[in-house]
């Protein structure tokens, strides 16, 4: 739909309306990792993910070094956003070379796992325990203890800076 980077599928219902659905994902999941870097998709969001990407997903880094998980499509779209930045600008430069860069295919398996690169891995320092975090159309990867710290340290922090004016008008 739109730029908003959501996916959508459209459905006729028995009453031949036409209904739009849209692929969110939410929640924080805990999640292990083998030795080999597999880490099981969450069973409630694997049949959005084979509907939406046929379980095809991009794996790339973020600046508050997790990982950050989007079904190919949604990908896309970001991708072709991120190579039309103005390359002479230092700071597009940086983000284009950083998620670009480390953008890494994935395939779900026939059990729901995708294999996470050592690179990745220790891009995000993850060992065996994950935390996925839905976003919305994407999902981030943290470590554990990471996610726990940093978790705690948002919900204590007192200074939340500039409020952007988008987020002024909503109650929460």
């Amino acid at each position: 739909m739109g730029g908003d980077g959501l996916s959508a599928r459209i459905s006729r219902q028995k009453s031949d309306s036409w209904q739009v659905r849209i692929t969110v994902f939410r929640g924080a999941t805990k999640v292990s990792l083998d030795a080999k870097g597999r880490m099981a998709i969450p069973t409630r969001y694997r049949e959005r993910l084979s509907a939406r990407c046929e379980g095809e997903l991009i794996v790339t880094v973020d600046k508050d070094h997790c990982l950050l998980v989007y079904p190919l499509p949604d990908w896309e779209e970001l991708e072709r956003k991120l190579v039309r930045l103005p390359s002479m600008n230092k700071v597009a430069r940086r983000i284009v070379r950083i998620m670009v860069g480390y953008a890494t295919e994935v395939d779900m398996d026939g059990n729901g796992r995708i294999l996470v690169s050592k690179e990745l891995r220790e891009f995000a320092s993850l060992d065996k325990q994950g935390m996925l975090i839905g976003q919305g159309n994407k999902f981030e990867l943290w470590d554990e203890a990471t996610w726990n710290e940093k978790r705690d340290a948002w919900l204590s922090d007192e200074d939340d800076g500039d409020m952007p004016a988008d987020l002024e008008s909503i109650s929460f």
